[in-house]
């Protein structure tokens, strides 16, 4: 079956479409696009320039399925809510995973910008199975074990080589195996914040007086 692959958990928005099976998935188009905060923005046209590349429409594909964060908020609920969108709209399957796991393969330890001066982090075994985490952390805090993938930003306070790796279609594909292959099984989209976010309430309210 067709599948579309969004993410919006990095400032690289992905969107990609592939012929999934249980024997595995063959990418037939992908777009990374480096949007930093513009997720909104840009997401609808780059799923439309992925439809197009691959010459099919929304009306033939048949599952969805979303990275669902670690990630900031903003930009992290765009790819979410457009997955859900889609998939009531035309009554297709929706699909979500930690966006990590879509982040290269085997053991390895995969982070991720999270802001604030800390990485998000998970560790993977030799078969790619999350073995600890998602969490976020200050990057001298983390020990990680392995090869370490993701933002090579981060190598020097990490004290460690990082390969610089991203979340691609491919990865969003083979981590929703298991869901795609058993659809009612899927969980509700819930993106994974881990932290609360920047803005909050004011404490106070100023008094509104009148003439």
């Amino acid at each position: 079956m067709l599948v579309l692959a969004l993410d919006t958990a990095t400032p690289t928005l992905v969107a990609g479409l592939a012929r999934w099976s249980a024997d595995g998935a063959e990418v037939l188009a992908e777009r990374a696009v480096p949007s930093g905060t513009r997720h909104a923005e840009l997401l609808t046209g780059t799923v439309t320039d992925v439809l197009r590349d691959a010459g099919v429409t929304l009306a033939d594909v048949a599952a969805v399925v979303t990275g669902l964060g670690p990630g900031p908020f903003t930009g992290l609920r765009v790819g979410v809510v457009t997955a859900a969108a889609l998939a009531d709209a035309r009554g297709l399957p929706a699909v979500g995973v930690c966006s990590l796991d879509a982040v290269g393969s085997g053991a390895r330890t995969v982070v991720t910008d999270a802001r604030r001066r800390e990485v998000y982090w998970a560790a993977y075994d030799p078969d790619g199975t999350r073995s600890d985490g998602p969490g976020v952390l200050r990057p001298e805090e983390l020990a990680p074990a392995g090869p370490v993938v993701g933002d090579a930003r981060f190598a020097e306070r990490l004290g460690v080589e990082v390969t610089p790796a991203e979340v691609t279609t491919a990865g969003l594909l083979r981590a929703a195996a298991a869901q795609l292959a058993d659809p009612p099984s899927a969980a509700p989209l819930v993106p994974l914040y881990l932290r609360r976010p920047d803005a909050v309430p004011p404490a106070s309210h100023k008094p509104v007086t009148t003439a």
